[in-house]
């Protein structure tokens, strides 16, 4: 079977299952969006971190910059914001059907754009860093923005946010935002794997292979590593926009910028299914967010021993993951081709 009919058969199981999980077990839906959102987080964090090779902890800064920018617009279109947040209640809230839809579909476009926005001003500076002074640097700033946010009272500061009601049957929501984060999750990938097959791809493996080589090759490489962040930054913004009105209630610390949740969640399930793959990323998202649940229901109080344990022996033992250990094993299936003669040339000069 060729990759693109392997691709074009991936993509056909998890649309399927994306339609059909809900109807089969509609317990099952809330469960299944986050699943969902899962899948966007690793795959869109594999573009800065597995493909470019700069490992970013602080990517759920974008997830938290675009769910407060989507509040402040779905609010901010019917109610002064700061009155709506005040914490004393200083107005009497009710959002009509139409206000709704209008303020969560502008509300996620402008999610993703201020990300983007954020990750293009802040990208030049952050991104001279390499190594692990990038990935604390990363870290730093996600906390910094949370932070911040937590002292803005604008936006009801560490209160948080009530956000508009569904207009409808807590069902209804819950459907919708499923097929909002699955609609995304798929969207991301297709546009992400389409990017890695052009000339930008080959530049973001230049860049992790060897940065100052690919810099003297003529390849501008802080514009194309700010662009690989501007990227992430769009749909983690707008998968932000919808959890937050998903959660119903958005605060800094524990919804919108959860660094020691999802922040790290990201990275432990690239790197499970093997980070600087395509389909790498979406199977570890599955399969850590399938252990996640079980260990939720069936080991509880265990559970973080479990991830933790997962994420550290993965790291230690079986750092290329999944589908990077059977690519290395399997390569021909993957659509790579190995030089025997060099790989037997290096063999060699490693004996001696």
């Amino acid at each position: 079977m060729s990759a693109q009919k392997l691709d074009l058969s991936l993509y056909g199981v998890l649309v399927a299952a994306g339609i059909l999980v809900p109807l089969l077990a509609p317990a099952f839906t809330s469960q299944m969006a986050i699943l969902w959102l899962m899948v966007l987080m690793a795959v869109t964090w594999d573009m800065t971190g597995g493909q470019m090779g700069y490992n970013s902890l602080g990517n759920i800064a974008f997830f938290g910059i675009g769910m407060y920018a989507s509040a402040v617009v779905q609010i901010g279109i019917v109610y002064d914001v700061a009155e709506y947040t005040a914490a004393f209640g200083a107005i009497k809230v009710d959002f009509t059907v139409e206000q709704y839809w209008t303020g969560l579909l502008l509300g996620i476009g402008f999610g993703g754009v201020v990300a983007t926005v954020f990750a293009l001003i802040i990208g030049p500076f952050m991104l001279g860093l390499r190594g692990p002074y990038f990935a604390i640097g990363t870290l730093g700033l996600a906390v910094a923005v949370a932070e911040l946010v937590s002292g803005w009272s604008y936006v009801g500061g560490g209160s948080g946010i009530s956000m508009p009601v569904f207009p409808g049957e807590a069902a209804s929501g819950s459907q919708v935002f499923y097929v909002l984060l699955f609609v995304l999750a798929i969207l991301a990938h297709v546009v992400i794997r389409a990017i890695y097959k052009t000339r930008f791809g080959l530049a973001i493996n230049a860049i992790r292979d060897d940065e100052d080589k690919a810099e003297a090759m003529g390849i501008h490489t802080t514009r194309y590593k700010v662009t690989a962040w501007m990227v992430p930054a769009f749909f983690m913004g707008m998968a932000g926009a919808v959890f937050g009105n998903m959660s119903g209630f958005i605060e800094p610390l524990e919804v919108a910028f959860p660094t020691a949740t999802f922040g790290i969640f990201m990275v432990a399930m690239a790197l499970l299914g093997g980070k600087g793959t395509v389909w790498g990323p979406v199977l570890g998202a599955i399969l850590f967010h399938i252990v996640k649940e079980v260990t939720w229901t069936h080991l509880l109080g265990w559970q973080w021993v479990a991830l933790g344990a997962i994420i550290i022996i993965n790291i230690v033992y079986f750092q290329q993951g999944i589908l990077g250990w059977a690519q290395d094993r399997w390569p021909s299936l993957f659509g790579v081709t190995v030089d025997e003669k060099t790989t037997r040339t290096g063999q060699a000069e490693a004996a001696k």
